[in-house]
């Protein structure tokens, strides 16, 4: 939902869904981006936009926080998408297209850094246009491997040229009515995502009466997914802060030779060298220890703990045990912890999560072990 401001209570009053954010506060103080869900998420973050115009030629865009929100939704046990809610700049002069053309640049920069390796589903009140040649809808699609249901199932694949303005009134759902709305989504390594249906909802969201309850029809799509034979992702533990990684997109085709983590009190680092030289490291550095495996020797287990520092989660703790017996550890044992044990026929192949300097949160990428 975007412009969800002064009215979220009465909204959500008859709202069964388990999992809601919380409102950021009425309009003028919240950027008025919330969802709701049936999914559980977490690491949710609220990033205002760098620009913003229109105080004086097009209404409230300065006084409002609009942004975006970026959190993490897992779908079933190992099915992760990164979801992403905006509402951007309004307005068609020049300040407000310049200001809406940094948003884009923005978002799709906090998702190529972000959200490498996962997929990821993007809705929102973009206020732009494919036929308005000042706006650039399209960088995130370029930039990021983003689809579009509305391109793909209604017109065909084919994006509108610049030029006027795509304004069907009679057919709301066919190939010449767009919306500023978008939903723009893609897959991953681990995970296929697939539209299977795209809607313009003029029915749906109406008072007793009939009349909308909006000044924007909502638009509706369905994506159906599918888990990779190659690749899965355990379940992860740990807080928000850091930036996102994932092995994923990074791991060759050779399997890892050695590990290396950096631990004192917590785990500040992990890195993983495989046959072919490759190095995936995350995190910082601090005191080294390495295991290296043997050939036809693989990761199967792994202990992970977190605790709190500096008011969020961080990784204290990490064991690794291989399929002949051996182990690396480090860090600070905390009994909040998770097993993860690779299936029967796969091994651990890296790892994903969120770092900076420490390890903030922490996971890993399964392959399965190659017939030699």
């Amino acid at each position: 939902m975007q412009e969800d401001f002064n009215y979220h209570n009465e909204l959500i009053s008859q709202v069964s869904l388990p999992y809601l954010t919380q409102s950021s506060g009425p309009a003028g103080f919240g950027s008025g981006l919330n969802s709701l869900s049936r999914y559980s998420f977490r690491d949710l973050k609220r990033v205002t936009w760098n620009k913003r115009s229109g105080f004086f030629d097009n209404g409230n865009d300065e006084l409002t926080p609009k942004g975006f929100t970026a959190s993490v939704y897992e779908i079933a046990p190992g099915v992760k998408v990164d979801v992403y809610n905006l509402h951007a700049d309004a307005g068609g002069d020049a300040n407000s297209l310049e200001a809406r053309r940094d948003n884009i640049r923005q978002l799709s920069n906090y998702i190529k850094e972000h959200s490498d390796g996962n997929a990821v589903i993007v809705m929102g009140d973009t206020n732009t246009r494919y036929t308005r040649a000042s706006d650039n809808i399209e960088l995130l699609m370029s930039e990021n491997g983003l689809r579009d249901p509305w391109i793909d199932l209604i017109r065909g694949g084919n994006i509108p040229v610049d030029g006027d303005a795509l304004m069907d009134g009679t057919n709301k759902n066919g190939p010449n009515y767009e919306v500023v709305d978008k939903i723009l989504y893609r897959g991953s390594r681990a995970l296929s995502l697939q539209a299977q249906s795209y809607r313009l909802e003029d029915q749906v969201f109406v008072d007793s009466k009939g009349n909308q309850l909006s000044d924007h029809y909502p638009i509706t799509a369905t994506l159906v997914y599918s888990i990779s034979s190659q690749y899965q992702l355990s379940s992860s533990v740990g807080g928000s802060g850091g930036i996102g990684f994932n092995d994923l997109n990074q791991i060759p085709d050779a399997e890892p030779s050695s590990i290396v983590i950096n631990t004192g009190n917590r785990v500040d680092g992990i890195t993983a060298i495989y046959r072919d030289g490759t190095a995936l490291s995350h995190g910082g550095s601090a005191s080294a220890t390495t295991l290296n495996l043997a050939e036809g020797e693989y990761l199967t287990h792994m202990t992970i703990a977190q605790g709190t520092r500096n008011g969020d989660k961080r990784i204290f703790y990490v064991e690794l045990t291989t399929s002949l017996g051996q182990q690396i550890a480090g860090g600070q044992r905390t009994s909040d912890q998770i097993q993860l044990e690779a299936p029967v026929g796969w091994y651990i192949a890296g790892f994903y999560g969120r770092a900076e300097q420490e390890l903030d949160q922490l996971g890993v990428v399964y392959k399965p072990i190659r017939a030699k």
